[in-house]
């Protein structure tokens, strides 16, 4: 009986760590392609933190920016957002992901990574 137990222990763990490992994957193999103009600005995305569904945001994160071409520039706006995947119905305090261009001259294209601290 208890050697039963422990095998279905084991198979729900061996389960639930494949349906973590699969989704964490599945999240760094999504690319966006986006065109952007010199003197353009871009919306990328909110950014928020919250814990059920109320902001625990203090302030704004910083933007470090990895890898990517020098003409282009990130930066956090500041505006009420809406957490779609915390299935959220009231906007909470955050920020939009801004994306801008200056001094692009030719065509270029270039692989962009950033980080949020």
């Amino acid at each position: 009986m208890r050697i039963a137990l422990i095998a279905i222990l084991a198979m729900v763990e061996l389960a639930i760590a494949s349906i973590t490992i699969g989704a964490g994957a599945h999240a760094q193999a999504e690319l966006r392609r986006l065109v952007i103009k010199s003197g353009e600005n871009v919306e990328l995305g909110p950014v928020y933190s919250v814990a059920n569904c109320r902001s625990i945001m203090i302030g704004l994160p910083e933007i470090e920016i990895l890898e990517g071409p020098p003409q282009v520039t990130l930066s956090i706006k500041e505006a009420q957002v809406l957490p779609r995947r915390q299935g959220c119905a009231a906007p909470v305090a955050g920020g939009k992901l801004m994306l801008s261009a200056e001094g692009v001259t030719e065509r270029t294209e270039a692989k962009l990574t950033f980080r949020l601290k």
